[in-house]
């Protein structure tokens, strides 16, 4: 019997500085690894311990895999020490990820905040494989400050993917050089050219920001049946025994970590 646990180990290719307290880390598995935008898997740093993320990069790529990781725990915090030539293990993927195939036609809206925005890239270029499939495509974006942004250098590049592409960034505070709108992520979900009943929503971020920018959509128009949460709850084993991502009668390792909302709107303590 297969032994879950075990892990394929990874160089790391590349280390990208997002900001003061986040790296995107470029991982070349030893054999290819295929993920669906939206899955997680568990890094590891053997004899250590190990934390779940989402890969950040495009699914279509399987010979190398991109994790953006705020330095926050014991883990991630020796992760941020390590160098280019280090190995770690990866263990996955796990979960469902987005359902590409019934957004397609649709208008599809996204509201990520902070390091959220890192399963959000992910299924960006997903999106972005097949760019004409979708009516629209449209982002929006918050950071706690400009210096907080992650993806700097590639935003641009994302608008010129197509003409239907639409991505607006605000920050709650700005400085002296930041020229964009200031203000929660909220405060940009107004005068919106889509069809609130129809398009699709995929929010991603802190659960304080999750919740409003949920409730926000929901008094817009939007479906809760239609509005598709990132509920990476405490996930561990990634295979749904050792309980701590229990949302209800689901685990988000086995079950999510993608939920519409229709699905938990009514469970206990969700934006905890």
């Amino acid at each position: 019997m297969n032994n879950p646990y075990t892990y394929t180990e990874a160089e790391i290719v590349d280390i990208a500085e997002e900001t003061a307290n986040i790296k995107t880390f470029r991982l070349r598995p030893k054999s290819p690894i295929a993920f669906k935008a939206g899955q997680f898997m568990d890094v590891t740093i053997p004899g250590i311990g190990e934390a779940p993320f989402t890969p950040s990069s495009n699914h279509n790529v399987k010979d190398v895999l991109d994790f953006t990781i705020m330095s926050a725990g014991r883990v991630t915090k020796l992760l941020h020490q390590m160098k280019k030539g280090d190995t770690v293990g990866l263990r996955g993927p796990y979960g469902l990820g987005y359902p590409l195939e019934k957004f397609k036609s649709k208008e599809i809206f996204i509201v990520g905040g902070g390091v959220g925005l890192a399963p959000l890239r992910a299924l960006l270029y997903a999106l972005f494989n097949e760019v004409d499939d979708y009516k629209k495509i449209i982002l929006k974006y918050g950071a706690r400050t400009p210096k907080d942004i992650v993806y700097k250098t590639e935003i641009d590049s994302w608008r010129k993917k197509a003409k239907h592409i639409d991505i607006e960034i605000t920050t709650d505070v700005g400085d002296d050089i930041w020229k964009g709108h200031v203000g929660i992520v909220t405060t940009i979900l107004k005068d919106l050219d889509v069809n609130m009943e129809e398009a699709v929503s995929i929010v991603c971020g802190p659960p304080i920001m999750m919740k409003f920018v949920t409730f926000k959509l929901l008094d817009l128009g939007f479906r809760d049946s239609n509005i598709h949460l990132s509920m990476e709850k405490n996930m561990s084993c990634g295979i749904g025994k050792c309980g701590h991502c229990r949302i209800g009668p689901y685990y988000a390792c086995k079950d999510g970590p993608v939920f519409t909302y229709d699905k938990i709107k009514d469970l206990p303590n969700i934006w905890d």
